[in-house]
């Protein structure tokens, strides 16, 4: 990251009483870009993150990741604060809905106004930030597309939890799937949504990595594990690298063509 030829920079996102840090990356591109907005894993904003970002910005697309939990810390910080505590997985819960789409939405709204911006926005988010990326998709209607990274569909209230229609016929934008074999939690919602996507004919596009685990994007971009690490860790990277690598070529593919 601190090698990266490409311009980054913190910038704070103001809307009303909030203030969304967030993390830009800038493509070195000749012409006016497309944005994509990059939503954290349940473990907050990262240096993962902000290497994913990064790496966006060098496929030539003008990056931006929101730190969620700005403001959340108990003086006021984000995720560096709460992370000090062990306290990122408590407050990520805690995030009110409303908020989450209206930070999300004042980020997009920055970064399409962008001087470099050429206007359209899309999202991808991992994890619990994958099934913000899909929810997001129901609130902002004007997105290019959605990325979900082994994410969930919104879901009705417990103890239902079916998948929730009446909030997905509100998307308009294509929402694109990248799910991990070996992720039955996940895995377990992709067949009632197909059909509920299907049935409100609604543009869902999946891809499920045989083999791979859940986080697979942030597993299969650690180094190669040594033998000091665990049978599991040593078994599994083979197949993660696998699909990290298949995801990212698949990913910037479909950017390519919004």
């Amino acid at each position: 990251m601190a090698k990266s030829p490409r311009h980054q920079e913190w910038v704070e996102v103001k809307y009303g009483s909030r203030t969304v840090k967030s993390f830009v990356v800038y493509p070195e591109v000749k012409n006016k870009a497309t944005a994509v907005v990059v939503i954290h894993e349940i473990f907050g904003m990262s240096d993962w993150v902000q290497a994913l970002t990064d790496e966006l910005a060098e496929a030539g697309y003008l990056a931006i990741a929101p730190d969620l939990l700005s403001g959340m810390g108990p003086n006021g910080g984000g995720t560096d604060e709460l992370a000090a505590s062990n306290g990122v997985g408590q407050a990520i819960g805690k995030l009110p809905p409303d908020q989450i789409t209206a930070d999300l939405n004042a980020v997009a709204d920055y970064v399409s106004k962008l001087p470099s911006a050429n206007g359209k926005v899309a999202v991808g988010g991992f994890c619990w930030g994958g099934s913000q990326s899909f929810r997001f998709a129901t609130n902002r209607p004007t997105l290019k597309a959605a990325f979900v990274f082994y994410g969930s569909a919104p879901a009705t209230a417990p103890p239902d939890s079916k998948v929730d229609k009446a909030a997905l016929e509100k998307i308009k934008a294509p929402v694109y799937g990248f799910y991990a074999g070996n992720d039955a939690r996940i895995g377990a919602t992709v067949p009632p949504t197909t059909d509920a996507m299907k049935e409100l004919k609604k543009s869902y596009d999946i891809v499920t990595y045989e083999g791979a685990g859940h986080g697979f994007m942030r597993a299969g971009d650690a180094p190669e594990p040594g033998a000091d690490a665990s049978q599991q860790v040593r078994d599994s990277y083979p197949a993660n690298k696998k699909a990290r690598d298949a995801a990212w070529v698949r990913w910037k593919e479909i950017l390519r063509k919004l």
